[in-house]
């Protein structure tokens, strides 16, 4: 149960909130696009789709279980996300695969559907939908390395979180030093 917690007192951080997350709602249309693309790309007696549907459900659970940690947690909320980020790499990195055994092309940064796929992400509320044309295109080359690019998005955005989580700690503390902050605001309420 997501949780999302109001502490005007007390010294445990407002935290959950995941779903709200553009990280998030982009891995879970990772995880969505990836069972789409394995159950058509490979046989169904394939290890490959186990192991690539696991890699991105851990980039989008580990996005979920870093907020409801953070509550306590700031060192597992950094590490959790950084899990998410190499999970979802380890995934990036079976597309490639894939592209290159078949003998695809993979594109690069200044591909026009790479490009094209940048403008795309610039739709505000993105949805499955915002990208299915794409993830679900009858080219499996066109697919996979739509996939790609999201991936490329989400790790772009997941290294942007982990600095914004690093500045956060260094400027707010961990739960220690708020705990010890609010024991001596409450003893100091008492002194005369």
């Amino acid at each position: 149960m997501e949780e999302k917690q109001n502490t005007s007192e007390g010294f445990i951080p407002k935290h959950g909130g995941y779903r709200n997350l553009i990280t998030f709602q982009k891995a879970e249309i990772i995880y969505d696009g990836t069972i789409y693309f394995t159950n058509r790309a490979f046989n169904k007696y394939d290890r490959t789709i186990g192991q690539m549907v696991q890699a991105a459900r851990s980039g989008k659970q580990n996005i979920a279980e870093a907020s409801m940690a953070s509550a306590t947690s700031k060192e597992a909320e950094i590490k959790l996300t950084n899990v998410a980020r190499a999970s979802l790499e380890e995934l990036k990195i079976d597309f490639e695969d894939f592209l290159r055994i078949n003998k695809y092309e993979i594109w690069t940064k200044e591909h026009r559907y790479t490009q094209r796929f940048r403008e795309l992400n610039r739709t505000p509320n993105a949805t499955y939908e915002t990208y299915q044309k794409a993830i679900e295109h009858e080219r499996l080359e066109i697919c996979a390395n739509s996939m790609i690019c999201l991936i490329n998005i989400v790790s772009y955005l997941l290294a942007q979180q982990i600095k914004s989580l690093e500045k956060a700690f260094l400027d707010e503390g961990g739960l220690r030093e708020r705990m010890t902050k609010a024991r001596i605001n409450k003893r100091n309420q008492f002194k005369p």
